[in-house]
């Protein structure tokens, strides 16, 4: 076991609020650690300032670690760590969710480094939870396929597999092609099966609703570029 401890700490997931949306602990592991891991330094150092406005940026250490990221690199951030404190950071809400820094924080078990996940806002959670749907047995299918084809044929056999199991079902799309993922699905799934939308989740535009097929064919919502969670269930 190597002496050292890797901080998950969650982000914002929108321009919307402020520290009061965030654990004193978490501004407080914030303004103490100065090696940070992130998928976009721009990014990274505006979160910082957001929750800590007097903090000392220069002084921090910040690190890219994005998909293209190989396990090279991964390997030396994760010898950084080593009898070090370093934060790891998301684009949005939880890291290591949806997010290459999962390959950091596995690094960081095979080392036997300390992992702790601070609290705050994660959005497949909030969604599921506003959703009505079954927060009890979920599956999260992370991104489905880009080519068309291949989506309609996710997407079928996750609406087969919310039928059979009764399981809430969560996927997420890249934000310019959300409006295209809801088109497929409603030309794809069964009038009865019921969907919830959840856009820009925590934020004052938030727009969560669940309903059947047929209901959301009668009135398609434009999602637009904002963030969003889908949620199938039987």
């Amino acid at each position: 076991m190597a002496e050292g401890t890797l901080w998950l700490v969650p982000v914002w997931l929108g321009d919307a609020g402020g520290v009061e949306q965030l654990p004193p602990e978490n501004i407080a592991v914030v303004e103490r650690v100065p090696l940070v891991f992130a998928e976009d330094e721009r990014t990274a150092r505006r979160m910082l300032r957001r929750m800590s406005p007097t903090l000392d940026l220069p002084a921090r250490e910040v690190h890219r670690l994005d998909k293209d990221t190989d396990a090279a690199a991964i390997e030396t951030y994760v010898r950084m760590i080593t009898g070090r404190e370093a934060l790891l950071l998301s684009e949005a809400g939880m890291p290591a969710i949806a997010d290459p820094g999962a390959r950091l924080v596995a690094a960081a078990h095979r080392l036997g480094l300390r992992v702790v996940p601070l609290v705050g806002p994660s959005s497949l959670l909030l969604a599921l939870a506003a959703s009505g749907l079954n927060g009890q047995h979920f599956t999260f299918h992370g991104y489905l396929p880009v080519r068309p084809e291949e989506r309609r044929r996710a997407l079928k056999a996750i609406e087969t597999e919310a039928q059979r199991s009764g399981a809430a079902q969560l996927f997420i799309e890249t934000p310019y092609r959300n409006d295209a993922m809801l088109g497929d699905l409603l030309r794809t799934c069964q009038e009865r099966t019921k969907v919830c939308v959840a856009v820009n989740v925590t934020q004052p535009d938030a727009f969560i609703h669940t309903r059947t097929v047929k209901e959301w064919r009668s009135a398609v919502p434009t999602i637009g570029k904002r963030p969003a969670v889908f949620i199938l269930g039987s």
